[in-house]
């Protein structure tokens, strides 16, 4: 029995490595990574529950398609003008 639990230790071990090294692995820009446009966001409802620190991304330029990172996304310099507004 032991044998066993070693062994299963070992394979959930080795899943969460590459798991890792996957995520470390995808770009965590905003851009595309071919023509260095921007990427827009496909939205999936069961991948956003899923894995929620991912993102499904599409280049209207070059029809690059792929997973990126979830990156925190930066106020545009407009919302910044209306914060200022806000608060003045």
């Amino acid at each position: 029995m032991l044998i066993v639990v070693v062994l299963f230790a070992t394979v959930l071990l080795r899943a969460g490595i590459v798991i890792v090294v996957v995520y470390l692995i995808l770009p965590a820009t905003r851009v595309c990574p071919r023509c260095a446009s921007d990427l827009s966001l496909i939205r999936h409802p069961v991948l956003r529950h899923l894995v929620p620190s991912v993102e499904h991304r599409w280049c209207l330029t070059c029809g690059w398609s792929g997973i990126v990172r979830r990156t925190p996304q930066l106020p545009t310099t407009q919302s910044r003008v209306i914060n200022r507004a806000a608060r003045s």
